[in-house]
């Protein structure tokens, strides 16, 4: 059984047409976004919401569901004011995204999807089970140099000193999202795949080619399904934060192109 999802605390900075931004899991919207935070607010109202057990969201008490949780976001961006926006989503933030397209049309009017998927293929399949192994044993030391491995595209990796790399390590072994069992649990059971075609907003897919948690194939998967979306490839890993300004031309331009 599922549990509901709990109101999602949120943050809202900026002004101008409004984002919605929708985290990966394991993580929180402000590490999640991070670097690109201060350039889309320059031009948007940026809400965003925490997913349960991230930052101050509360802890679910069971399993999360898709409906439920695409449902709590688009509560947090009305809440906020907004009676429409642009999803901006990330890895499962992207599932989550789709979803809540195709639940509430009548106010999401774009989508810009990153490392996103339709289902898990085998890879994330194996990879998430990992990260729940790690966590149910309570391994942060492993869980960390699993999140450096997955969060980090090569050319990024390959950059860190030895001093870097390990500071990198220790941090994100001190501080697993309470709620990170939960999220990453979701990622095994997503299927947004029958959704695609209903898709009736402009989206644009951006898939990292050094991503080897979410293979760009999968980001490719999505731009085909989806009537007219545009797809744009970015020399990163799956962190938006690390990518930084090559993630933001494409969704600057494409932000631009359409007045969302």
């Amino acid at each position: 059984m599922t549990s509901p999802t709990p109101v999602l605390s949120t943050s809202v900075t900026g002004s101008g047409p409004a984002l919605l931004l929708a985290h990966d899991a394991g993580t929180r919207a402000e590490n999640d976004f991070g670097t690109v935070l201060p350039d889309l607010s320059a031009g948007h109202t940026l809400i965003a919401p925490d997913c349960p057990g991230s930052a101050d969201t509360p802890r679910a008490g069971g399993p999360l569901a898709l409906e439920a949780l695409a449902d709590s976001y688009v509560a947090a961006a009305v809440a906020a004011g907004q009676d429409s926006f642009t999803i901006v989503g990330h890895s499962l933030g992207a599932a989550v995204a789709v979803r809540a397209a195709v639940r509430h049309p009548e106010r999401v009017k774009g989508l810009v999807l990153t490392a996103g998927f339709a289902k898990p293929d085998q890879r994330a399949r194996i990879t998430t089970a990992m990260f729940l192994d790690y966590l149910a044993r309570q391994d942060h030391e492993g869980y960390g140099r699993l999140a450096a491995l997955t969060a980090f595209g090569d050319t990024m990796l390959s950059a860190f000193s030895a001093d870097e790399i390990e500071y990198v390590l220790k941090k994100i072994a001190e501080s697993p999202e309470p709620g990170a069992e939960e999220q990453f649990a979701l990622i095994q059971t997503v299927d947004v795949t029958a959704d695609l075609a209903r898709i009736a907003v402009p989206t644009l897919v951006v898939a990292p080619v050094e991503d080897v948690f979410i293979a760009p194939s999968c980001s490719r998967f999505l731009a085909d399904s989806i009537a007219g979306a545009e797809y744009a490839e970015i020399q990163a890993g799956h962190l938006v934060a690390e990518s930084g300004p090559a993630w933001l031309a494409p969704v600057d331009t494409f932000l631009a192109r359409h007045a969302l």
